[in-house]
């Protein structure tokens, strides 16, 4: 993943990372949480097809085409980027869930296509929005919440198109939308105000926080439900740091009412991602009293666990 890279981010203080606090926003939200369900936590990458994870996690001499079942041995879900580039009929999405069966907890959180978001720009999307939808249902019970990503150029201008796009989606699966034009994080109180219109509509805001991108890392939760997108610097220090923060703000949000977290792991160079990844899993696990699964490394590999 490159957005938000930034050349010198070796050079950066631990200080350049540090999380804003919560919005007012935020802290409505989560207090009028309503709900008695069991807290939900979910850690993954954005792909599973690396070749960098053979000999890492994947055995040596892995096949491609056995990418995704040796993944789900390691995670319980997946910030699938894959349906962002093609579409993919319901053929092809329930032989990826058939291969995630042995991982009753496995979930594939879709990423809607780019010929909704980046090329028609969500006007007269509808028969492409439902071709998308017939594909990622028959992901069944594998499907978790879907993700709607603007082009970086998509502004607020655009908010009436938004606005109309999102009141006709389903309601029967969970959707978060990420904005990214920095225009986006200066409407509050606005009739442009993003989150406000995903708190009316019931639709998650994606948390993106990246070295180069602080604005993405706005903290305003429109449900009681955090999907994040961490993009890390290839293990530096400050990339540890970033998640201690993290995990202290996440076990605050669910003192206050968060119902289910999303975090998905991302570094510039994904042969990294695994080793953050189960970083992270480990303190989300002391800190929540979570269970979450974490990947197992062959032995070769064990020393890329240290900071």
């Amino acid at each position: 993943m490159e957005f938000g890279k930034v050349a010198d981010a070796d050079k950066l203080p631990q200080s350049y990372f540090n999380l804003p606090p919560d919005t007012a926003f935020t802290a409505h939200v989560l207090a009028n949480a309503s709900g008695s369900g069991k807290f939900q936590a979910h850690v993954g990458c954005a792909k599973w097809g690396r070749k960098e994870w053979v000999g890492q996690i994947y055995p040596p001499k892995t096949k491609e085409a056995n990418f995704l079942t040796e993944y789900v041995k390691h995670f319980d879900s997946i910030e699938l980027n894959a349906t962002f580039y093609q579409v993919y009929g319901p053929e092809t999405l329930s032989k990826w869930a058939e291969k995630a069966e042995g991982n009753p907890n496995f979930k594939f959180c879709p990423k809607f296509s780019q010929s909704i978001s980046h090329i028609r720009r969500l006007k007269n999307a509808e028969e492409i929005t439902t071709q998308f939808y017939n594909g990622v249902l028959a992901f069944g019970d594998k499907l978790g919440p879907m993700f709607l990503q603007l082009s970086d150029n998509f502004t607020p201008k655009s908010f009436p198109e938004l606005k109309a796009y999102l009141e006709h989606l389903p309601t029967d699966v969970p959707v978060f939308v990420e904005v990214r034009h920095k225009e986006w994080f200066n409407t509050a109180g606005t009739d442009k105000d993003i989150f406000a219109l995903l708190r009316d509509l019931n639709i998650g805001s994606v948390i993106t926080d990246a070295s180069g991108r602080r604005d993405c890392g706005h903290m305003n939760l429109s449900t009681p439900h955090a999907f994040i997108r961490y993009v890390g610097n290839g293990l530096l220090p400050t990339d540890y740091g970033r998640i201690d923060e993290w995990v202290d703000r996440i076990k605050k949000w669910k003192d206050e009412g968060l119902q289910s977290l999303w975090f998905f792991m991302h570094q510039h160079d994904e042969q990294y991602s695994p080793v953050l990844a189960d970083y992270t899993i480990e303190k989300l696990n002391e800190a929540l009293g979570t269970s979450i699964q974490r990947p197992q490394f062959l032995p070769k590999q064990e020393s890329m666990e240290l900071k």
